[in-house]
């Protein structure tokens, strides 16, 4: 059945491709990427339509149908992936975690599907078992720039909840002087959605680190904060 279904996803998936999206997607990419050319829309739906005839599965079961769409390199079938394993989580355990961060390590090969594995399927992993907040910052000493990405934008969600806040420092600390741009974007990020519940605090910390601080991750990390915060955090 796994394989029939894996088989059908792939059929929809190249039915469903149109010469505009392909387009359009290339511009969102600096780095290479594999993909049909579907419109997110579709692939979410499609997503759904054949998770209802998945559901029944166990948790295993689903997760090697996960990997099987990893393994395809291509970015519409990593979010179908990012989408079931999500769908599980509420039956998530503690060492889930390192099956995702593996996920992360060997198949990520872009900001995309970076950022939805994270955001969601890890990131509720870590809401959930947040003594992993020690491998996440194991991760931002990768030599993967994807693994260092990850390390920052798992926390999201999270951050803009007012949750980890020293741990989002620390995670900061040790990217803070990364030359890759992406993960600058990162924990710009990072720190952006911390500072929806610890604004002063980030502030703080921008000003301490003004002088080192990529101007990229700089930019992210005050973009909701007032006029007056950010003309005193971008003076030179």
């Amino acid at each position: 059945m796994s394989d029939n279904i894996i088989f059908q996803i792939r059929e929809e998936l190249t039915t469903n491709c149109d010469e505009k999206t392909k387009t359009s997607t290339l511009h969102f990419f600096k780095e290479k990427i594999a993909f049909y050319g579907v419109a997110s829309a579709t692939v979410h739906n499609i997503s759904k339509t054949y998770y209802k005839k998945i559901a029944h599965l166990s948790k295993a079961d689903i997760f090697n149908l996960c990997d099987q769409l990893w393994q395809s390199g291509m970015i519409e079938e990593s979010f179908i992936a990012c989408h079931w394993s999500y769908n599980q989580h509420t039956n998530f355990v503690s060492e889930d975690y390192y099956r995702f961060q593996q996920w992360v390590e060997k198949y990520v090969s872009n900001w995309a599907s970076c950022d939805t594995i994270c955001n969601h399927t890890i990131g509720e992993c870590i809401e959930r078992y947040p003594e992993h907040i020690a491998d996440l910052k194991k991760c931002a000493l990768s030599e993967n720039r994807w693994m260092r990405r990850a390390a920052a934008v798992t926390l999201i969600i999270p951050a803009r909840r007012g949750k980890f806040l020293d741990d989002i420092f620390e995670i900061a600390d040790r990217l803070l002087l990364d030359k890759d741009d992406l993960v600058q974007k990162g924990y710009g990020w990072m720190l952006k959605a911390a500072s929806e519940a610890h604004q002063q605090e980030v502030f703080d910390y921008v000003l301490k680190n003004k002088t080192v601080m990529p101007r990229t991750a700089l930019r992210y990390a005050i973009e909701k904060m007032p006029k007056e915060m950010k003309m005193i955090a971008m003076k030179k």
